[in-house]
């Protein structure tokens, strides 16, 4: 989504980097771009000035322009204003101590309110929660029907019943809630427009009767600052505890997110990231301000990879890798794991210094299903042992999986190339467990980290002899072996 403010400001910010002495004149010219950049994003008028005006403040001054490397220190200045103007991060929802937790969902039509519920009421299932889902939208045909699917697929259920007004049906849905025991209870309501008096007077009468802890408006990103309009609109007739940005994962410039804090004083909740009912995370200011500047989003690719990875298998994994005992069983297990993590593109765009490099590449995912299926048209021993697959196996595999025997040889060839570098795994502990603690640093040392570090050439060289050493060892002891036969 914020892939062209953030090609604007590497470019801004390239040329503050390298372009020589930072002086006023050019710091005013690079802000102006920033300026450009931000309107073009949709980010509000009044909030861009303003943003700039806090930076040119702390970036025009005498400490920064004898820094060591100015260009550097304003990203950090803009970067932390970045933070500054989206507020601090509030992703906790506050529970109810007696009784189940009311969440009120409103906003507009068409910005993805009903799957917004299904997304949290799982999001809160996977916290330990028992959650009831309340079918309260009823303008939009099979909007009921949608959200019983969606409770289905997140095994959460749902609440309806037929001839009830919704702010009855609420009532009724929160009764059923503390009866049943149920720790939060989503009311998913009907989509309004701010000026549509008689709904936004039922909305009203929902909140009077269901009593709600927290009342959270969903918002599409993709409106651009009308969602900002709206939600300020909303704000003014309903007390809001929050936002959810929908349709994070379009190609909408992100300006509203950028602007909706500073505008309406509430906080962004959660985003979603997609239209699975798994694609709701929460949102994080200082995150989103590393990804608008192209730094990347590690914290976000961690957290991925700890749902994607179980902790037992993985800690597996690691003897094998040590071990060098590396198969394509495992191989395979490598493959489902990086399948949970989502778009692959997504997740190089988490790493810094790695998703612009990858921004035009066409990452053609279907390889790891082909993999995945000629690995399973191998028999055990063949995944244990691929050196035993020959010409003819190699033909019965392809066959098997409705692949060429090119793209069997392709699979092994990637395989023995990732054992290779697997087979270091025991190099780079070594490696690392040479080099000396952070606190026992000098400033000198830390300036000039050659004086310090092993030479890692000499760890993988002698492991690399030693390993030649014993094979020509083993071979000389079985050729005497050989003639001690022929002399018998």
């Amino acid at each position: 989504m914020f892939d062209y403010i953030s090609d604007r400001f590497t470019s801004i910010f390239d040329k503050l980097r390298y372009g020589g002495k930072l002086t006023e004149d050019n710091v005013q010219e690079g802000l102006r771009e920033v300026r450009r950049a931000l309107l073009e994003a949709d980010v509000n008028v009044e909030v861009a000035r303003e943003f700039l005006e806090r930076v040119k403040a702390k970036a025009v001054g005498e400490e920064v322009l004898k820094g060591v490397n100015p260009g550097q220190q304003i990203v950090q200045i803009v970067h932390d204003e970045l933070i500054e103007l989206m507020g601090e991060p509030d992703v906790d929802i506050p529970f109810a101590k007696h009784g189940p937790t009311v969440i009120l969902m409103a906003g507009l039509q068409g910005s993805g309110k009903t799957t917004t519920c299904a997304k949290l009421a799982r999001l809160l299932t996977e916290q330990g929660k028992r959650v009831l889902l309340a079918a309260a939208d009823l303008q939009r045909p099979a909007a009921i029907e949608q959200l019983k699917v969606l409770g289905k697929q997140v095994d959460v259920p749902v609440f309806h019943e037929a001839g009830l007004k919704a702010p009855e049906l609420c009532a009724k849905a929160v009764a059923q809630a503390a009866a049943d025991h149920r720790d939060v209870v989503i009311l998913d309501t009907a989509g309004r427009l701010h000026v549509d008096d008689d709904l936004m007077g039922e909305i009203a009468e929902i909140h009077a009767r269901a009593k709600p802890h927290q009342t959270y408006l969903v918002v599409d990103a993709m409106t651009g600052q009308d969602a900002v309009n709206s939600a300020k609109a909303f704000n003014e007739r309903l007390a809001l505890d929050g936002v959810i940005f929908t349709k994070l994962d379009g190609d909408a410039r992100g300006g509203a997110v950028v602007s909706l804090r500073h505008i309406i004083g509430k906080p962004i909740k959660f985003v979603g990231m997609g239209e699975k009912v798994d694609a709701l995370q929460p949102f994080f200011p200082d995150r989103m301000a590393r990804r608008i500047l192209g730094m990347g989003d590690i914290l976000s690719f961690v957290e991925k990879a700890r749902t994607a990875v179980d902790d037992d298998e993985a800690a597996k994994l690691e003897e094998r890798f040590k071990k060098n005992k590396f198969d394509l069983n495992d191989f395979n297990q490598q493959l489902q794991m990086i399948q949970k993590m989502g778009n692959l593109k997504d997740l190089l765009g988490l790493i810094p210094g790695i998703g612009s490099k990858f921004k035009q590449l066409n990452v053609d995912e279907s390889v790891f299903r082909r993999y995945q299926a000629i690995i399973h048209s191998m028999t055990k021993p063949e995944r244990i042992r691929p050196d035993l697959v020959d010409m003819s196996r190699r033909r019965r595999i392809a066959h098997g999986s409705g692949v060429s025997t090119n793209e069997v040889q392709g699979l092994l060839k990637h395989f023995e190339t990732m054992k290779k570098m697997l087979g270091k795994f025991g190099d780079f502990e070594q490696l690392a467990g040479k080099l000396p603690q952070q606190e026992e640093l000098t400033p000198e040392q830390l300036a000039n980290p050659q004086q310090f570090m092993p030479n890692p050439n000499r760890i993988f060289n002698r492991k690399e002899d030693n390993e030649a050493l014993k094979r020509y060892r083993a071979e000389r002891n079985r050729q005497k072996k050989a003639k001690k036969k022929q002399k018998r």
